[in-house]
């Protein structure tokens, strides 16, 4: 699992005004919200943030921070709004975790190696499941679940 570091400011202000100003000087606004904590207004820069997610690159990760009254925090981006048009970013959902709670997220699957079937007999593979939900502890979360389809042959299925 990669668990990856963002520095986050506090922001001032809330509605579409504070956030178009917060926009136009180079950041995200985005909020803090979990199961335990109320609601917390933030900024991530935006070239951070755009790196951060190249780094993501598709996989589950959680991201590290230092929440604006001083306390570290683990979450998960949930959900990252855009604008259809010039594609930037509008604004980030965090959801933070406990690092003792089970959490609930959906987990990419990655296939590995080429199907027998596909390879000799001149089958296809026809992957219903491309990300699946899983529960566990925060430090238990995999990046992706691997499954090798190497020795599958036509008719041969995966179940989970």
């Amino acid at each position: 699992m990669k668990q990856l570091k963002l520095n986050v400011i506090a922001r001032e202000g809330k509605g579409r005004s504070a956030s178009r100003r917060l926009r136009s000087s180079g950041k995200i606004p985005a909020i803090l919200y979990g199961k335990h904590t109320e609601p917390v207004q933030l900024a991530v820069d935006v070239p951070e943030f755009t790196r951060l997610l190249k780094v993501i690159g598709g996989s589950t990760a959680l991201i590290e921070f230092k929440r604006p009254d001083g306390r570290e925090a683990i979450s998960f981006i949930q959900e990252i709004q855009r604008d259809p048009l010039t594609d930037e970013y509008l604004h980030v959902d965090l959801r933070e975790v406990s690092a003792n709670e089970t959490i609930d997220l959906q987990v990419g699957v990655r296939i590995l190696g080429e199907a027998d079937g596909v390879k000799n007999e001149g089958g296809i593979l026809n992957v219903s499941a491309h990300d699946l939900r899983i529960r566990c502890l925060p430090k238990d979360l995999p990046e992706f679940i691997d499954v090798d389809v190497s020795a599958l042959k036509v008719g041969d299925s995966i179940h989970v």
